[in-house]
Formats: C-alpha cells, sequence, structure tokens
C-alpha cells in the first residue's frame, strides 16, 4: 500500500511516534529531577567521621582500649553509628564486631591514604585514615546505618503530573487538528442541508494535501453540481409553468365560445372542463410563487404587516366559505404584533393553512386559529397557529407535508377534496424566507395543528 507522505494516515502515525518519544523524555526528566538524594541525617553523620575518629585516637592513646569502648558507645547511642578504630596492623582496638567488607576498605584507604566508602550494603561503610598526635597510625571505620528510600505521594503525582501534562498538551493539539476541519465540514453540510446551496468548504481546508483537504474538494465539487441540477430543475418548472399559461388562456377563450354555440345539454361538460382549466391555473400559479421562493427571484418589497389584521382577515375570509361546508373558522387568540416582510406572502402563508384546516376538518366543527406574541430571553416571536379537527396526519408524514406536491392517502382522492399539492410547501418557503419556521403535530383529541414561528423585532415586538 503507497503511504503519501502528506496523507492523514503517515501523519497520525508521525504524531503518536512523537507523542510517545516526548513522554519518555518528559518521564525521564521528572524521574532525574526528583532522584532521591541521601537524607540530612546521613549527610550529618559523614560530616562528624572525621572528629569523631581524632577523638577517638585521642581517649585510645590517653586511656585506653576500655574508654574507647565507652566513647564508641556513646557515639552508637546518639547518631546509631557503630564505630571500630584499628591500628597500623589492622587489628580491631575495641573488641567489636567488624562489618562485613571492613578489612578490604581498611585496604584501600590504607593505600589512598583517603577516606573511602563502601554503599554496596544496606548501610554505608566509611573507612578514615589518620594519624594521632603521638604518629601512631590508625583507621576509624564508621558503620552507617542508611534508611530505605520511599518515594513520597508528592514525588510520586510530581512524575504523574509531567506525564499527564505532556501527553495531554500533544493530545489536545492532535484531536483540533484533526476535528477543526471536520467541524467545518460539518457546518457546511448543515448549511446545505438547510437549503444553502452556495455553501462551500474553505480555501484554507481544500488546499491541504491530505485526504480531508480531498473530501473538502469532492465536497465542494459535490454541491456545485447538486446546485447546477436544482437551478436547472427550478429554471424547467418555471419555464413549463409560463408556457402552460398561454394555452391556459387560449383555453379559456375557446371555452367561453363554445358556451355559446352549445346547447343545454353541454353545460354540464363545459362546467367540468372550467373547474379543471381553473385548478390548472392554480397550480400553475403556486408552482411559479414556489419557484421564485426557492430560486430567491422574489423580489417584492417588504414592509410593516400587522399580523393581527392579517390573520383576522384571512380568517374572515375563510369562514365565509367554510359556512357553505357546514364547518367555521375562529380567532381564539390574537395578541398586537408586527413585522417586517412581504404581506402578500404572509397572508397567502397563513391562507395556504387555514384554507388546508378548512378541507379536512369535521362537518360541524370549527378550525381554531391563534396568534400568540412568545417573548424569550433575548428574541420574541409571534407565534401562528392552526388546529384543524380532522383525521391529522401519519406521524412519518409530519415533516413531509411541507414537500413540494406531498399528500397524504386521503388527500390523494381529489374527489375528497385533496389540494395540489404546494401550498403548505409554498407557506413553508415564505416562513423560512421571514426568518421562521414551521411545523406540524398531532393534537390530542385528534387533529391537525400547524405552527408558524415568526422572529419579531426588537423594537416591533408589539403594536398598540
Amino acid at each position: 500500500m503507497k503511504i503519501p507522505f502528506r496523507s492523514l494516515y503517515f501523519k497520525i502515525f508521525v504524531w503518536f511516534w512523537l507523542c510517545m518519544i516526548l513522554i519518555n523524555v518528559a518521564l525521564f526528566a521528572a524521574v532525574a529531577l526528583t532522584r532521591p538524594t541521601p537524607t540530612g541525617r546521613s549527610w550529618r553523620d559523614l560530616a562528624q567521621v572525621g572528629p569523631n575518629a581524632m577523638k577517638a585516637t585521642e581517649i585510645f592513646e590517653q586511656n585506653g582500649s576500655t574508654a574507647l569502648v565507652t566513647y564508641l558507645q556513646d557515639i552508637e547511642k546518639r547518631s546509631g553509628v557503630t564505630a571500630t578504630l584499628f591500628d597500623e596492623s589492622g587489628r580491631e582496638l575495641s573488641g567489636r564486631t567488624q562489618a562485613p567488607g571492613t578489612t578490604e576498605l581498611i585496604q584501600t584507604a590504607a593505600k589512598s591514604n583517603e577516606i573511602e566508602f563502601n554503599f554496596a550494603g544496606r548501610n554505608t561503610l566509611v573507612a578514615r585514615p589518620l594519624v594521632s598526635p603521638k604518629g601512631q597510625r590508625f583507621t576509624y571505620v564508621a558503620h552507617i546505618p542508611r534508611q530505605p528510600f520511599q518515594m513520597s505521594y508528592q514525588t510520586q503525582g510530581l512524575r504523574l503530573l509531567v506525564v499527564l501534562l505532556t501527553g495531554g498538551l500533544f493530545c489536545f493539539w492532535l484531536a483540533r487538528y484533526l476535528t477543526k476541519p471536520l467541524a467545518n465540514l460539518r457546518t457546511t453540510t448543515n448549511q446545505l442541508a438547510q437549503g444553502n446551496l452556495a455553501a462551500r468548504i474553505e480555501t484554507n481546508l481544500t488546499k491541504r494535501r491530505d485526504e480531508i483537504g480531498e473530501l473538502g474538494q469532492d465536497f465542494n465539487g459535490m454541491a456545485e453540481r447538486l446546485e447546477s441540477m436544482v437551478k436547472a430543475q427550478q429554471r424547467l418548472l418555471g419555464d413549463i409553468s409560463h408556457e402552460l399559461r398561454s394555452p391556459l388562456a387560449r383555453l379559456g377563450v375557446a371555452l367561453g365560445l363554445a358556451r355559446q354555440r352549445s346547447g343545454a345539454e353541454a353545460s354540464g361538460s363545459l362546467d367540468r372542463i372550467e373547474r379543471e382549466s381553473d385548478n390548472l391555473n392554480e397550480m400553475i400559479s403556486q408552482l411559479l410563487t414556489l419557484t421564485r421562493l426557492e430560486s430567491g427571484t422574489d423580489g417584492r418589497k417588504r414592509s410593516d404587516v400587522d399580523l393581527a389584521e392579517l390573520v383576522r382577515d384571512v380568517a374572515e375570509d375563510a369562514d365565509f366559505e367554510a359556512r357553505s361546508l357546514n364547518r367555521s373558522v375562529q380567532v381564539v387568540t390574537s395578541d398586537n404584533c408586527s413585522i417586517n416582510g412581504v404581506e402578500e406572502l404572509l397572508r397567502s402563508a397563513v391562507e395556504n393553512v387555514v384554507r388546508n384546516a378548512v378541507r379536512y376538518t369535521a362537518e360541524g366543527t370549527a378550525v381554531e386559529v391563534a396568534l400568540r406574541k412568545q417573548n424569550g430571553s433575548s428574541d420574541h416571536f409571534a407565534v401562528i397557529s392552526v388546529r384543524d379537527r380532522g383525521n391529522g396526519v401519519p406521524e412519518e408524514a409530519l415533516e413531509k407535508i411541507f414537500r413540494p406536491f406531498y399528500r397524504t392517502e386521503d388527500a390523494r382522492d381529489r374527489q375528497s377534496g385533496g389540494g395540489t399539492g404546494l401550498g403548505l410547501a409554498i407557506t413553508e418557503r415564505a416562513v423560512r424566507m421571514h426568518g421562521g419556521t414551521v411545523a406540524a403535530t398531532n393534537a390530542p383529541g385528534g387533529g391537525l395543528s400547524v405552527e408558524m414561528k415568526l422572529l419579531l423585532p426588537a423594537n416591533g415586538a408589539s403594536k398598540n
């Protein structure tokens, strides 16, 4: 398998390899800095070897071996150091037992005529050659106990801290290096999923010469192709809709001439043709509106819109039509609030939802429309909810009903009053164009509830 030096695989391998080296270097450095040293007591005992040796020789020459034994016992009692004194021939003068290795150490000290040490055992053995005031050569040997070194919790914690900090900092940098471009890629992916077809990966990421850079380049290529396909589809829908307007206009003229020339027996068929022509004309009009919203070419000017008045007008018009179907539309709550937007689009968004609710609510029931102002910690929203008393929508279809041309099984039957499948799609696009969201839920007790949430300006949250 060929592994380029700039590949992510190679980089991860080198990073972990360097991380192990750095951790080991840090560990060795911590051990070196916290290496055990002789205790304070050991240094004091070593410093007393010279004075004690001189004192022992003086006592021996002046008072004999008995006084020497007493003095050496006193040293052992005070410091725990077992001392012995040897003459030039290597004979122990106090009658005390000598420690293992003493003879060899005395011989070494006699040759070098300097103090010698033996650290081989658990205790320290020191041989100090000296000459007494009377010119006699002696060797003073001190057997100094060495306390076993026990690493303190502080030392252990310091070593562990050094290793953790070194490894942690390196791993943090490595994790950031790997996850930052992936986080940027995720953000761009979400933007594309939300409908921003112009979303692209940043140039500094696509210029990377590893797998992540290649992924960014492939993503941008995919996004460009997706954008061109969607725009081509939108242009096709718009062109077809425009082209169908002319035949429909001619069909209307021909239908009028046919009414004038035909008798009463043809009026039923002509009425059916007229209804279907009107339905087709409405579908084309909605399709054009949807195309403009999705392509961002709807150039209508924005103005201050009184949402309370808009909701009231839509409800009154829908209620007038619903009366003929033994249904009604009621405004149950209406808070005063206004928004800066395109009034025609906002009216169409609310009207599509209300008319859809009138179509599917049960006979003898009322569609409930509410406009509530919702105050958050930093933002304020206008929430328009429309609730019918129909059969509701299957849970898996609650998000799909805002797709173009999507209709539930009940709505597929044209004779049941099913629409074109574009009304709710126009509502979703119009609300999203105003920075809002729309969602549908099955209401408790039956029926569908559609909620449109619009962001209110800070200085226009209410209108008195």
